[in-house]
C-alpha cells in the first residue's frame, strides 16, 4: 500500500475531530468482553505459572491494525490491554508515537503493510477501524490479509473491523465534494467514484499554515474500494475465520441495503480443534 497519508498526517487529528473514538472504545470493549480471550493487565495478573504467564501475554494482546496516528490504541491501552498498534504510514507512526511520549504508555508501533503483517507472536485481539480495509483494492490482497489475521490470532482469538459499502460510495459520497476551512488549514476533499471497478479516489487539497500567514498548498490522492457485507463474510470463511457478527455501523442495527458502514466480528476457529 502506498504512502497515503503523508502531510495529511499532520493535521489529521485536527480535521477528524468529529471521528466517534470514544464509542469505538466502548464497542471494542464489550466485544472482547462478550466474544473474546483477552484480559486486560488488571485480569491476567495472579499466581500464574511461567506458562500461563507467557499463554496470557500473547491472549491478552491487542493489535490496532491500521492505527493511524494512535487515538484508539491510546485508548485500548488505558482500557488496560496491551497494545501494537501497526500502519504503513510512517508520517502518522511518528504522531502515534509523539501521543505515546506524551501519555507514557508503552504501546509498539509497527511500521508494516497489513498485506505483510508479520508479529513475534500470536495475539488474542486484532481490531481495525476507520474503513482500513477499504485501501485493500483487490479481493486476493484482501483475502490474504484475513489469512494473515487469522495466522496471528490465538485460539479463539477476535478480528472486530469495519469497511464502507458499495452503496455509501456509489450513493452517498462519489462524485461529492467536501471542504472545509480551519484556522491552521483548510481542505478541499474530492471524491470520484468508478462504478465498473468500484473505485473511490479521494483527491485531498490541502491549505497548511507553515508560518505566520504563510500557507502551503499540498495534494495527496487516495483510492477505496467498496465492498458488500457478503463478500466480505466470503473472504473471511476462505480465510478460516467465523463471522459472529455483522451490524450496521452507524444504527449498531441490522445490516440493510443502504447501510453505509458495516462492522464485523470474526473468530479463530482452527487453531482451537487442534489437539
Amino acid at each position: 500500500m502506498a504512502e497515503a497519508y503523508s502531510d495529511f498526517a499532520s493535521v489529521y487529528d485536527e480535521l477528524m475531530d468529529d471521528t466517534p473514538y470514544e464509542a469505538w472504545r466502548e464497542r471494542i470493549v464489550s466485544l472482547i468482553r462478550e466474544y473474546g480471550v483477552s484480559k486486560p493487565r488488571s485480569e491476567s495478573k495472579g499466581d500464574a505459572t511461567s506458562e500461563e504467564e507467557l499463554l496470557a501475554s500473547e491472549r491478552d494482546l491487542v493489535v490496532d491494525l491500521g492505527c493511524g496516528t494512535g487515538t484508539l490504541s491510546e485508548m485500548l491501552y488505558q482500557e488496560g490491554y496491551d497494545v501494537i498498534g501497526v500502519d504503513s504510514s510512517e508520517a502518522m507512526l511518528a504522531k502515534a508515537m509523539e501521543k505515546r511520549d506524551a501519555s507514557g504508555s508503552e504501546i509498539l508501533y509497527l511500521l508494516q503493510d497489513m498485506r505483510e503483517l508479520s508479529l513475534y507472536s500470536t495475539v488474542g485481539t486484532v481490531v481495525s477501524v476507520c474503513d482500513c480495509v477499504n485501501y485493500i483494492l483487490e479481493e486476493d490482497e484482501l483475502l490474504e490479509v484475513f489469512s494473515l489475521v487469522d495466522n496471528y490470532l490465538f485460539p479463539g482469538g477476535l478480528f472486530i473491523f469495519d469497511f464502507n459499502t458499495d452503496y455509501k460510495y456509489r450513493e452517498v459520497i462519489g462524485d461529492a465534494v467536501i471542504a472545509e476551512n480551519r484556522e491552521d488549514c483548510s481542505f478541499i476533499w474530492e471524491n470520484f467514484y468508478d462504478p465498473e471497478g468500484r473505485i473511490n479516489e479521494y483527491d485531498l487539497t490541502m491549505f497548511l499554515r507553515r508560518e505566520g500567514d504563510l500557507f502551503e498548498r499540498v495534494t495527496e490522492t487516495h483510492l477505496q474500494r467498496g465492498y458488500e457485507p457478503e463478500e466480505i463474510r466470503g473472504l473471511l470463511e476462505q480465510a478460516g475465520l467465523e463471522v459472529l457478527l455483522m451490524r450496521d455501523a452507524d444504527e449498531d442495527g441490522e445490516v440493510t441495503a443502504e447501510s453505509e458502514r458495516v462492522y464485523v466480528v470474526a473468530r479463530e476457529i482452527k487453531k482451537q480443534s487442534k489437539p
